[in-house]
């Protein structure tokens, strides 16, 4: 019982372009008609809607801490890096400038 067209195309499975395509009809698509709608009906599909909503909400809230965690510690590696250069540069100056001053001779004592 499909209400697809037959397809023409080369191999007789794959549409042309100027081919018109309707998909069949949904076996669930089929039964919810039959069955019309009912306050328990909605009162499942509520409770179902609700149960994915929870799951997704977990799932969600599970991987985002996961990837802010490795975004926040790869950043963190990065800036430790950075800070131990300044810090490594910031001496080196300072040790420099020490020598360089102890290093002047004296002014002469008047």
């Amino acid at each position: 019982m499909s209400t697809a067209a037959p397809l023409s195309g080369a191999s007789g499975k794959f549409p042309t372009l100027t081919e018109v395509v309707r998909p069949e009809a949904s076996p669930l698509a089929d039964l919810s008609k039959s069955m019309g709608t009912s306050p328990a009906l909605d009162e499942m599909q509520e409770l179902m809607v609700q149960r994915v909503l929870q799951r997704i909400d977990l799932v969600l809230e599970r991987r985002l801490h996961d990837a802010l965690a490795q975004l926040i510690q790869e950043q963190t590696d990065t800036l430790m890096s950075r800070v131990r250069e300044e810090i490594e540069l910031v001496v080196r100056e300072s040790v420099s400038q020490a020598f360089e001053a102890e290093a002047a001779p004296l002014p002469p004592r008047a």
